[in-house]
């Protein structure tokens, strides 16, 4: 009788020991998936600071005269007057 009761405590500590293990593995493992994910979040947030000073910085110089002459130039194809300067290759 006591030998029974003696191998029934060792397998309910092996059941019980097992349990823990198991539950310290995926523990670990969960914490290591949210390591990463924190991890691509930083990055991504540093990704959009350096994207807001860039447009922080864009905003500051679309009210210059510069950028303005610029843009007229690329996308409205406007000129000062007689500066461009046409050539007739037929001649």
């Amino acid at each position: 009788m006591k030998k029974n009761k003696k191998i029934i405590k060792r397998i309910l500590i092996a059941v019980i020991g097992a349990y823990v293990v198991f539950t310290l593995v995926n523990q670990q493992k969960t914490l290591s998936q949210y390591s990463k994910e924190s991890e691509e979040i930083s990055q991504e947030i540093e990704k959009a600071k350096e994207n807001k000073e860039e447009l922080a910085k864009k905003k500051e110089d679309v009210n210059s005269p510069e950028f303005i002459e610029e843009t007229a130039r690329e996308m409205l194809d406007m000129y000062y007057p007689n500066e461009r300067v046409y050539v007739n290759n037929g001649m």
